[in-house]
């Protein structure tokens, strides 16, 4: 009786050990059920109440989630400020899911215990807020490759401990932030390695103060941002220094002389820069393998002989530099010197290469020189020199030397061989590996930010890396086979580029733990490349073959556990778990709802005026769009689909389903739909309705039938648009845009004008669309609103983007570049070349619009009479001027963008003729849009278009 009286009480402890161990994560199970609402595509396995231990990308110690780890995975949706409620996290890698968009939420401070913190390659933007200072564990911070904008938050100056940071390739801008009175700043990172800032818009000098001899820095990286002044001679202190690319930005000023201390650096750009004086001597930089210092204003007016000194030299560039003399041939013999760049210089006498210059030797490109004879004794064999555009070239039947071409050598074909084996024919989307077999690879690109070598075509660098990673994979006990390379290139930013295949073993597919765990060796720097290879960091694509998910059989123990105890002590754990999983959920519910903007609109007090606009299901849109058949689908974007609906009464409807990748945060969601319900114009979009429902965001519309006007300009649409259609639409947008400024109650700031944005119906009027940015004047006195930046690049205010201060003028910039694009039919950024800059500059150059004509969209009937488009391109100057101060007001433009089509004989407040009374189809083969493959003939000439002047 006493045995069996202490089973029974033993039991009951454990069953309170239980629950209490359960207790401490309740906090933790509660935030993860409250991502998963954000989250979509979440790990199938995400299921029960044990994450810990049967959750994909989950590691728990005691009970607390101390990891999450989801890299490429295809993760969608935004990163929810309940994160921060997850006490005991200290490695969060969400690298790599493109879907996953929205601000960086300021609880992320909250993470006390947060040592790595990787989101590399997603779609996050907004600003980094200052409460990641507060992070004192974290030791790699990587939020790379994202749209990141605002300042380098001083605050990251708090992180003694960090080792990596790396913000590239973002659209931060302002200063670089070093430490003032009790501010602190970058400055304060003694323990940092690598400082990874290129590709921004930083501003501003380089502050001396950056760099001290406490620093342990290897790795400095500030190309392609707009830093000025001097290069400050403190970087000379980092004597640890092996990288430093401060190219592509407005440096100017000689090169600091104690730079020559910086020993141990291998690779140095300060290319494109506004550099000048003299050279220092760089010959105690010893393991100097590739400088490039082209596009400088430097004094140098003789080949530096110190340069024949360097040994470890690959690449030499030095292009633009008023680069004189002769070059010694005792510089070709450097043993491991492989590329030589000297164009645009003043260099002369006799190109003498010697007759022992290096074996690695591919290129000398002297090209634009006053070289006046080639010694080469005999030949260069493997060795492309380029002369043209030198005396040497310009004599008297030496033009059709091979060195008299500019011809570059060819792309480089390399790809991974096979070893000794011949590949089978694969099924679909399989691909087979270098040990040919079939299989599904996990994808993507390596981007090495600066490799010591230029010679792209030795296939020794690739073998060298692919054996590396290979083994680094299988020691690492990851389910490799093996893994392929191909397509390396130099992108814009001098970066290698290389395509990247990673093919499984033992299986045709890799699991999302896999995928996720070489993403997470890849960009946390747990793989080191071979020598010569430099920083680098991973871009995945989308793996869509993930492999069945094997979901843990604890929960089986414990049933058979409880059976052998008896089934009445089962009946009462199974109650109290019963219990206790109740109020788990209502309480992570109640968590969930918390954060959803529209939880009080089921509330009488709390219903917005919604003026007609109806809350659908989404049962009611699967049934009027046919369950989203592919036959209702009438358009796409990076947005996501719109679907071409039916409602019961028969009213057409056009449906925008947002992927879930590129949703808004639910309560910019919100704001869309208020705004768009109060709001009523025949030049802007009528809200039908709206669909929050099952991890679906969509708005439903009135049935626009022709589009956007970027669908039109790109010729999707399938007509053309004359001289009067576009002063039309252009006069159709302008009115929406003053009606919401000036009429609206209270005043509303679209903030995402676009083309892409601007919807034509029936008879090409135009609708301005989409107001999930828009910003309401109701809650201030002021003049602007103070908000951090958002909307698209190409259309986007630089004075609002600069202050942060929203106007109605940063709407009239927006504007200003859509009547550019109508009539140039070009993206505001094109080739890297921006639109208003383009046209500005043109029409400056040539004093009229003459310089216009290669711009102008040649689908807009050139041949004819362009009435008022001096006026027309004066008032689009007029609207991106850069203050905004010097933009007329919407009112103002809508005036005279009236009096232009009555200037060109039309009535403005005329209907337009339907498209189908006046437009031929495209596919009856009556016009071609220009930039289509077919859409005019090489060579051939377009009419002059016949401007009418003022």
């Amino acid at each position: 009786m006493m045995g069996g009286r202490t089973l029974v009480f033993l039991l009951l402890v454990c069953n309170y050990l239980l629950v209490a161990v359960a207790q401490t994560a309740t906090e933790d199970l509660t935030t993860l059920r409250s991502l998963m609402d954000t989250w979509q595509n979440t790990p199938p396995n995400w299921v029960g109440s044990d994450p810990c231990n049967d959750w994909d990308g989950i590691k728990c110690t005691n009970s607390h989630v101390i990891s999450i780890s989801l890299a490429s995975t295809g993760l969608a949706g935004q990163l929810s400020g309940d994160i921060g409620s997850l006490s005991e996290l200290e490695t969060l890698d969400l690298s790599n899911n493109k879907g996953l968009t929205g601000s960086l939420p300021q609880t992320i401070g909250n993470l006390k215990n947060l040592s790595t913190l990787m989101l590399v390659a997603c779609s996050l933007n907004g600003p980094i807020p200052e409460e990641i200072g507060n992070l004192r564990e974290l030791l790699f911070l990587s939020l790379n490759a994202n749209k990141f904008v605002g300042q380098i938050p001083a605050s990251i100056g708090n992180l003694s401990k960090l080792r990596w940071l790396d913000v590239s390739d973002n659209q931060l801008g302002g200063p670089i932030p070093v430490s003032s009175g009790s501010k602190l700043g970058l400055d304060m990172l003694y323990n940092a390695k690598h400082f990874h800032c290129g590709n921004n818009k930083l501003s501003g000098p380089i502050p001396p103060k950056l760099f001290s001899s406490k620093m342990s820095l290897i790795h400095v990286l500030f190309e392609s941002n707009q830093l000025s002044g001097s290069i400050p001679s403190t970087l000379g202190l980092v004597q640890s220094l092996e990288l430093v690319r401060l190219d592509s930005n407005g440096l100017s000023g000689p090169v600091p002389s104690n730079i020559s201390n910086l020993v141990n650096v291998q690779q140095m750009y300060l290319s494109s820069n506004k550099l000048s004086g003299s050279l220092p001597n760089l010959a105690a930089m010893n393991f100097l393998s590739y400088m490039d210092i082209s596009n400088n204003s430097f004094n140098l007016w003789d080949f530096p002989s110190w340069l024949s000194t360097m040994q470890s030299l690959t690449t030499l560039k030095m292009e633009s530099t008023q680069l004189q003399g002769q070059i010694s041939s005792s510089f070709f013999n450097l043993p491991n010197l492989q590329t030589v760049v000297l164009k645009r210089n003043e260099l002369n006498g006799t190109l003498d290469i010697g007759s022992s210059y290096s074996s690695q030797l591919r290129l000398i490109d002297l090209q634009s020189n006053k070289i006046e004879d080639l010694d080469s004794n005999g030949g260069v064999p493997k060795v492309k020199i380029i002369l043209k555009g030198n005396p040497i070239c310009e004599e008297n039947g030496m033009a059709s030397e091979n060195y008299c071409s500019n011809s570059q050598p060819s792309d480089i074909l390399y790809k991974t061989p096979f070893n000794n084996c011949e590949p089978g024919a694969c099924s679909v989307e399989q691909l087979p590996s270098p040990n040919c077999q079939c299989s599904y690879p996990f994808t993507g690109t390596l981007f090495f930010r600066a490799p010591s070598f230029s010679d792209l075509e030795s296939n020794t660098h690739y073998t060298t890396l692919e054996e590396s990673l290979v083994h680094f994979f299988q020691f690492h006990h990851l389910p490799v086979d093996s893994v392929s390379l191909s397509h390396p290139i130099k992108d814009s930013s001098q970066y290698l580029v290389l395509s990247l295949q990673v093919f499984p073993s033992s299986q045709d597919r890799f699991n999302r733990t896999g995928t996720s765990s070489i993403d997470f060796m890849l960009n946390n720097q747990i793989f080191t490349p071979p020598q010569g290879f430099g920083p680098f960091y991973f871009r995945a694509d989308t793996y869509g073959h993930f492999g069945s998910v094997k979901i843990s059989k604890s929960s089986n123990i414990g049933i058979i556990i409880g059976a052998t105890v008896g089934g009445s002590i089962l009946l009462v754990l199974l109650l109290l778990a019963g219990v206790y999983a109740c109020f788990q959920k209502k309480r992570a519910e109640r968590a969930i709802d918390h954060n959803n903007p529209f939880r009080r609109w089921s509330s009488e007090s709390g219903v917005p005026q919604l003026k007609g606009a109806k809350q659908f299901s989404f049962e009611e849109i699967k049934k009027c769009t046919t369950n989203f058949s592919k036959a209702n689908e009438i358009g796409t974007g990076g947005y996501g689909k719109v679907y071409k609906g039916t409602l019961p009464n028969g009213q057409l409807i056009a449906i925008k389903r947002a992927l879930k990748e590129s949703m808004q945060g639910a309560f910019e969601f919100k704001t869309e739909i208020e705004l768009l319900s109060r709001v009523h114009h025949k030049n802007l979009a009528s809200l039908v309705g709206f669909c929050f429902d099952k991890g679906e965001q969509m708005l439903v519309y009135e049935y626009v039938p022709n589009g956007s006007l970027k669908d039109t300009l790109s010729g999707r649409s399938g007509f053309k648009l004359d001289w009067i259609r576009r002063l039309k639409i252009a006069l159709g947008t302008a009115r929406g845009l003053a009606y919401l400024h000036e009429h609206a109650n209270p005043p509303i700031i679209h903030r995402d004008v676009k083309s892409n944005n601007i919807l034509l119906d029936e008879r090409l009027n135009a609708k301005v669309a989409d107001f999930g940015l828009s910003k309401s004047m109701v809650d201030t006195e002021k003049d602007h609103i103070t908000t951090q930046v958002k909307g698209t690049m190409g259309y986007l205010d630089p004075e609002y983007y600069m202050s942060q201060q929203l106007t109605e003028k940063s709407d009239v910039y927006s504007f200003g570049v859509v009547l550019l694009e109508l009539i140039t039919a070009r993206k505001p950024i094109e080739r890297g070349k921006y639109i208003v800059k383009e046209i500005k500059s043109a029409v400056n150059k040539k004093k009229d619009l003459c310089g216009l004509y290669e711009f102008l969209d040649p689908t807009m009937d050139l041949g004819s009479t362009l009435i008022g488009l001096e006026q027309y391109v004066s008032l689009a100057m007029k609207c991106v001027e850069e203050s905004g101060s010097d933009r007329p007001p919407m009112s103002n433009v809508v005036k005279e963008i009236e009096n232009l089509l009555l200037l060109a004989g039309a009535n403005p407040n005329a209907e337009s003729a339907s498209t189908s009374a006046s437009y031929e189809d495209i596919s009856k083969g009556s016009s071609r849009h220009p930039y289509s493959n077919d859409s005019l003939d090489a060579g051939a000439v377009l009419p002059n278009p016949k401007i009418e002047p003022m």
